[in-house]
């Protein structure tokens, strides 16, 4: 869908350039995406003097009024990518990966290959019959790029609305395995808080309660870890109600206890000088959220089966976790 934008001159802006007073009357549009848009045609005078502008620097004058089509963005086109995949499950209408960390599901700015959905583009080939026209596998929810585990993709249309259906009620059975800082107090519990986009980092989400979505996860300690009394770290469970951006990380990080690794909700852990050896080096080591998607399960949207699917553990968390055992209480 093309937005369109009319730009009416005034006494004051006589004389400018084009480009220039486009910029000031559309500020969330660049200055040089202006000058492509009036170089593609996009910029009309209206009017008795109607005319396509092709000139970013033309001269404007009082009275004129200028529209500006703005195209939709137009979608990115992923390639297949000949990338290994860890499938634990495959049928004519769906698959279920495991997601090392460190791959990016779907392409985006900045990752445009050698992600989840490059790599089942090639794995799938012609089994996929199409997302709404478009012969591609259905995201229907992602995990962060450095957060491993369970995911699963639709491949047509009649899954695709069936898994989303699921989401959208949040019947789908999400467990996450995860390694926190100190001890929660209480070891079990239910942590509910709106998430965000923080205020002022827009790259971190927040608990807040000016206009976020619902969200809610239930944890439960399943080791702790301490050193002469003082608590160091804990292996959680995490059951999810929602499926909000980061929010394990979040409402974690939101009680007090975010995630070892984490580099964007937590400070580097401060160790007691009685933290030795391999225990120490793992712990400032760990350069990722120490997160993993163990449990998935849903309901086939197709044959109306139920699958439950688990994943162990990958070898950086167990390798954590082995490090820590020593402190174990």
């Amino acid at each position: 869908m093309t937005d369109k934008f009319d730009i009416h001159i005034t006494d004051e802006m006589a004389g400018a350039r084009l480009d220039k007073i486009l910029a000031d009357a559309l500020p969330d549009l660049s200055r040089s995406r202006l000058k492509a848009l009036i170089k593609e045609g996009e910029v009309t005078r209206t009017g008795d003097a109607a005319a396509t502008i092709k000139s970013p620097s033309q001269a404007v004058k009082p009275g004129e009024c200028y529209r500006v089509n703005i195209p939709a963005p137009e979608e990115a086109e992923p390639q297949a990518e000949d990338i290994p995949l860890d499938v634990v499950y495959e049928d004519d209408d769906l698959i279920v990966v495991n997601k090392p960390a460190g791959m990016v599901v779907h392409p985006a700015p900045g990752s445009p290959s050698g992600t989840l959905v490059n790599a089942l583009l090639h794995h799938c080939g012609a089994s996929l019959s199409g997302i709404g026209g478009v012969r591609r596998p259905g995201i229907v929810h992602r995990i962060d790029k450095d957060t491993s585990g369970l995911l699963i993709m639709a491949k047509n249309d009649k899954a695709h609305h069936g898994l989303a259906e699921q989401f959208a009620a949040h019947t789908i059975e999400r467990v996450y395995a995860a390694v926190c800082k100190g001890h929660p107090v209480p070891p079990k519990g239910r942590i509910e808080g709106d998430i965000a986009r923080h205020p002022v980092d827009r790259k971190r989400m927040a608990v807040t309660d000016r206009g976020g979505k619902w969200a809610a996860t239930h944890y439960e300690t399943l080791a702790h870890y301490q050193v002469n009394g003082t608590p160091l770290a804990s292996l959680i469970e995490c059951r999810l109600e929602t499926g909000r951006t980061h929010q394990v990380r979040v409402h974690m990080a939101h009680i007090g206890h975010p995630l070892i690794g984490d580099p964007v909700y937590a400070r580097g852990i401060k160790l007691s000088n009685s933290v030795k050896g391999d225990a120490r080096a793992a712990l400032q080591s760990f350069k990722r959220q120490a997160l993993h998607a163990r449990v998935l399960g849903f309901i086939h949207p197709i044959s109306g089966k139920t699958f439950k699917f688990e994943s162990e553990l990958p070898h950086d968390m167990a390798d954590l976790l082995a490090a820590l055992d020593p402190y174990k209480v």
